[in-house]
């Protein structure tokens, strides 16, 4: 680009920006003509990350950042790419237009157009992180254009190349795994929304969310753990601090009944479940959270009992699980299958002997508990200490 056209050009925008940025303009230009490259990015970044540049963003990606764009990092030009993209009025990014842009409501289809342009521009094998950022931003807006196959291929394209990373920017994985959450979520497939989901936290600064949103990723995160099918363990969910978001008159409900699961409490479930109608998803799996329930209060009986003490009856289980005794085989074998717990089931005697319970997070109640255990196995064994000296008198085996 002319040296006099973008001295122009960046004096219209100083003009137009609030009094407060305009000295930005001023180092932009100066960078620029001194061409340093990294400082120019880094004045851009920081300009396009306050709220008061939204309407500039566009015009500023299209004829000035694009003039120079193969000379800066590739993944912070993807990043000003994205912020621009929310200003975005449908014209092909290689060929901006010549007339003032104003700012205009966000069409989904033309910010689709954005970036795919701008994926295909970065999609080099120097700047192929730069190239997965770009692409997942493009699968988002396919997800809300519900072109959910066209979503997952270019997650699973973009899946591929990360797995061929040896290490990547957190804020690419971030990306990635947060759209890939929201696939998996539109899709309804709630295991592996609760696993992306918490990768992408995994990802993030948690005091860069606001409430709402802290809130609002608990509440799924939740709601995805009760009603799933492949997830009893919800270990990792309880000890995470966004959790502490729904400790609220609202929602504090969810989070005591996700603690209730956890620890197999019946009678805390039987007191909650009139708060399930509040979540449709919940009401509406209804009957398979009953089931889950039950498959927790009879991993947390066997986990209450001593090891040389799990040999339940059927009519034991019946009482601890409240569930029929006609369907306690069925349950055994439900929690049997699923890797809950390990043993086996004498039908004629109606017994079930177990010798191992899937470990998981536990409560202050359930570790007092294993309090209490570990001190009737010390006075276990100093009895039998006491008992092999009182027997063996003056003979010691070394």
């Amino acid at each position: 680009m002319d040296p006099e056209a973008v001295a122009n050009f960046l004096s219209e925008q100083r003009e137009n920006a609030p009094e407060d940025l305009q000295q930005s303009f001023l180092t932009i230009e100066d960078y620029w003509d001194r061409k340093l490259w990294h400082q120019l990015t880094d004045v851009l970044v920081e300009y396009f990350n306050t709220p008061d540049s939204v309407s500039q963003r566009l015009p500023l990606f299209r004829r000035f950042i694009l003039s120079f764009s193969e000379k800066i990092n590739q993944l912070k030009f993807v990043s000003l790419g994205l912020l621009a993209a929310s200003q975005c009025s449908g014209f092909h990014i290689l060929s901006p237009p010549k007339q003032t842009y104003s700012h205009q409501l966000v069409d989904d289809h033309e910010r689709l157009s954005f970036l795919t342009d701008l994926t295909t521009k970065v999609n080099k094998p120097a700047s192929q992180d730069a190239y997965v950022y770009a692409l997942v931003a493009a699968s988002d807006v396919k997800l809300r254009l519900q072109d959910l196959a066209g979503a997952r291929k270019d997650l699973d394209n973009a899946e591929s190349i990360l797995d061929s990373f040896d290490s990547v920017e957190t804020e690419v994985h971030a990306s990635f795994y947060r759209t890939n959450a929201s696939y998996y979520q539109a899709k309804a497939e709630f295991g592996s929304y609760y696993k992306n989901a918490l990768l992408y936290l995994a990802c993030i600064d948690l005091k860069s969310l606001p409430l709402e949103d802290a809130q609002s990723r608990a509440y799924d995160l939740s709601i995805a753990a009760l009603i799933s099918d492949s997830i009893y363990n919800f270990g990792e969910l309880l000890l995470h601090p966004i959790l502490d978001s729904l400790n609220t008159p609202e929602h504090g409900w969810l989070r005591d009944l996700l603690f209730a699961f956890n620890r197999g409490d019946l009678n805390a479930y039987n007191v909650l479940e009139d708060n399930i109608s509040k979540a449709p998803l919940l009401d509406e799996h209804k009957t398979f959270l009953w089931q889950k329930i039950s498959l927790a209060a009879l991993t947390e009986a066997v986990f209450r009992r001593p090891p040389h003490d799990r040999a339940m009856t059927f009519q034991t289980i019946s009482q601890e699980t409240k569930v029929q005794p006609h369907e306690i085989e069925i349950l055994i074998m439900k929690a049997l299958s699923l890797g809950l717990l390990k043993g086996s089931i004498d039908q004629v005697a109606e017994v079930a002997r177990i010798n191992w319970v899937q470990p998981k997070v536990l409560d202050m109640k359930q570790i007092d508990n294993m309090r209490l255990r570990l001190k009737d196995w010390d006075s276990s064994v100093n009895q039998l200490g006491n008992w092999i000296e009182g027997v063996g008198k003056d003979v010691w085996a070394a």
